[in-house]
C-alpha cells in the first residue's frame, strides 16, 4: 500500500498531539492529600456550599484534605505551632483530630 507524505505527516502529527495531550493531562492530575491544610481551607470534592469544605477546625487535621498534583502529597512537610513536623498522607490520618 503506497501511503502519501501528507497522511504519513497527519498521521505523526496526530501522534504527537496525543502524546503532548496525555503528558499535560498526567501534570494537571490532582489528588487528595490528607494532613496538610490549614484549618478552614480544606477541599470537598462536593464543592462550595457542602458541609465539607472549609470545615477543618485545626491545622493540618489528618481527616482534612486538599487537592494537590499527583506526586506531591508525601513530599509535603509542615511545623506546626506547637514545633512538631508533619507530612501529608494519600490516606487518612488519626493526628490532630478533634474530638
Amino acid at each position: 500500500m503506497n501511503k502519501s507524505p501528507v497522511f504519513l505527516a497527519a498521521a505523526l502529527l496526530a501522534a504527537a498531539n496525543f502524546a503532548a495531550s496525555d503528558a499535560a493531562e498526567a501534570a494537571d492530575k490532582k489528588v487528595k492529600c490528607y494532613g496538610v491544610a490549614l484549618a478552614g481551607k480544606n477541599d470537598c470534592k462536593a464543592g462550595p456550599g457542602t458541609s465539607c469544605q472549609g470545615s477543618s477546625t485545626v491545622d493540618y487535621q489528618g481527616n482534612a484534605w486538599k487537592l494537590v498534583p499527583a506526586g506531591s502529597c508525601e513530599g509535603m512537610s509542615f511545623k506546626t505551632k506547637d514545633g512538631r513536623m508533619v507530612k501529608g498522607s494519600l490516606k487518612e490520618l488519626k493526628r490532630d483530630v478533634p474530638s
